[in-house]
């Protein structure tokens, strides 16, 4: 799974969304009015996650939902540590 989430991660995830720090800025600023609170990108990727928990927890033997996790838990990782808080 982890190999599915690194592949998704630095291959497909780029050539369809482009790179995570730009993508999740940009849901971040969308979201921050909606919500009607700053949202981050790291938060983004939070939230995200929270997603993928939730769809799990319904439905535990589908595997995307495994995989999207691990992929939202790195790309958040990695927009955290490039200090967009």
């Amino acid at each position: 799974m982890l190999d599915a989430a690194a592949q998704a991660v630095t291959v497909d995830r780029a050539a369809t969304h482009g790179d995570a720090e730009s993508s999740f800025a940009t849901l971040a600023a969308v979201w921050s009015p909606l919500l009607g609170v700053p949202v981050t990108a790291p938060q983004v990727a939070l939230m995200l996650a929270s997603l993928k928990i939730v769809r799990a927890w319904g439905n535990p033997g589908h595997t995307d939902n495994w995989v999207d996790l691990a992929g939202y838990a790195a790309c958040g990782g990695e927009v955290a540590q490039a200090g967009e808080t």
